[in-house]
């Protein structure tokens, strides 16, 4: 008996090797980049998280993310389009804002266009509260805001914090006045109130969608009055400050765009300092990667016409003129085409937006172990491992997204593994749990080979969403790598 209980164990022993071999060679596995980055590498992460962190907490609303984007882009010797002249060459690089609210750019490829682009595509608009046309009214002494929430929040995540006024204003004689009040420490901020605990008992029994409602958000301006007494004083006093700072009067509020958002920077979460936390990381989280990988090309010209997309109104379906489902990104690209062959050919385009592949740079869940019972740990992303690759969104049975091919996706994964770039796979929860989209539906209904791949986030949608630093240093580089190297 001892002798087979011996002969036993050493057959496992024998065995082991072998076990070992064939996981490597037949399963996969995703490790945690900490694992797999060196000192060196976890420096540059690091640093890159740090100028991330900058970016956003300056780049609260589209408007202001555009504007620093084009900044940039300038910086690094992008020319505007429509000044580069009527045609352009291999290394041209060019952008175009889009009312101010989108952005899009391009480095010029070695093909001039005829191999199809190559396509980074993000969104820059993020949940939020957005002024009423007429919104300052004052009641019990107090002067608040009407304000309407736009795309989907948790409104009571959004009282009791201190927030923020972003926006722009356009005054009787047609200047157009940009508003920031919260974000400076001089400044003062803003809240929704909530009730009190000690009068909740009725409040407490509703469902989380009603424990506040959208009317009840109601922005907290002040409460002095004007010396003179009379009806309307304290209301007036408010506005009687926004004239003397802005010019601006109740009729220009009509027509304003004013954002109420968490106020404060972007800031490092845990005592290790490896997460981010902040406000608008959906999608600006992906958004700036893909504005840095254009960017940070380097000089030598690449060998397919590298593009980045950043676009508006994800969050409410992306329509309107400057959502990802407008026709100005398309046009963009067909004056990539015109001015690169000195030519336009219907025929032509529509073949090559066949050609060209994109990766729809957007968030996805991360498992947060405090609420996992909404997510397939198999099928789940995780904080720390990697750029996530969502082969298909959208909701329930896979209603309101595209699906990326096989061929497709294996193509991606096969240059990241090629260049040593780690990734991992999921899906937003559990079939039955929800669901969300991303822009990847209306690039794909253009022909192109779309694939979703961005950054796993915690608490998304909530006025303080989490990363991991090492996330977006390496989702930066997989989609540099994309740019420069998908064939």
């Amino acid at each position: 008996m001892a002798e087979k209980k011996s002969n036993a164990k050493d057959k496992k022993k024998k065995d082991q090797p072998k076990l070992k071999t064939l996981q490597e060679k037949l399963t996969v596995k995703y490790p945690n980049l900490f694992d797999l980055t060196d000192a060196a590498t976890l420096k540059q992460a690091y640093a890159y998280a740090d100028q991330y962190k900058q970016f956003i907490s300056a780049a609260k609303t589209e408007r202001e993310f555009t504007a620093l984007a084009s900044q940039r882009l300038e910086a690094s010797g992008f020319t505007p389009l429509q000044a580069a002249g009527a045609r352009l060459k291999p290394g041209d690089r060019v952008y175009q804002p889009l009312r101010g609210k989108a952005l899009m750019a391009a480095v010029v490829g070695q093909d001039l266009c005829a191999g199809g682009f190559r396509v980074l595509g993000a969104h820059i608009d993020s949940p939020r509260f957005d002024s009423k046309p007429t919104p300052i009214y004052e009641d019990s002494d107090l002067v608040l805001m009407k304000t309407h929430y736009y795309g989907g929040v948790k409104k009571y995540q959004w009282t009791t914090i201190p927030l923020a006024l972003h926006g722009i204003a356009v005054t009787q004689d047609g200047s157009a006045v940009t508003v920031c009040i919260g974000e400076s420490e001089s400044d003062p901020v803003f809240t929704f109130s909530d009730l009190l605990i000690h009068l909740s008992r009725e409040q407490l029994q509703k469902s989380a969608a009603q424990v506040v409602t959208g009317e009840e958000c109601n922005l907290i301006l002040g409460s002095r009055p004007l010396a003179d007494k009379g009806d309307g004083r304290f209301k007036l006093q408010v506005l009687a400050l926004l004239f003397d700072r802005y010019g601006l009067t109740e009729e220009d509020l009509v027509s304003a765009e004013l954002e109420i958002v968490p106020a404060g920077a972007a800031r490092d979460v845990g005592i290790d300092r490896s997460l981010i936390g902040a406000y608008g990381q959906d999608d600006r989280v992906c958004a700036y990667p893909s504005l840095t990988a254009l960017l940070d090309l380097p000089q030598a010209v690449p060998a397919h016409t590298c593009v980045t997309l950043l676009s508006d109104k994800e969050e409410v379906g992306s329509d309107g003129n400057t959502g990802a489902a407008a026709r100005p990104y398309e046009t963009f690209l067909m004056d990539l085409l015109a001015r690169s062959r000195g030519s336009y050919d219907e025929l032509a385009f529509r073949h090559l937006l066949e050609d060209s592949c994109m990766l729809s740079s957007d968030v996805t869940n991360g498992l947060d172990p405090s609420f996992a019972s909404v997510s397939d740990p198999r099928n789940s992303a995780y904080l720390g491992r990697g750029m996530a690759v969502c082969k298909v969104t959208g909701s329930g049975g896979k209603a309101g997204a595209s699906e990326a091919s096989t061929e497709y996706m294996g193509a991606v994964c096969r240059m990241l593994k090629a260049h040593h770039l780690p990734w991992q796979s999921g899906e937003l929860g559990k079939v039955d749990a929800g669901g969300g989209g991303t822009i990847c539906k209306y690039f794909a209904n253009l022909g192109m080979q779309v694939l979703d791949c961005g950054v796993p986030v915690l608490s998304m949608h909530s006025p303080f969403e989490i990363s991991h630093k090492l996330d977006v240093y390496y989702t930066y580089l997989a989609y540099r790598c994309f740019l420069e190297k998908f064939a």
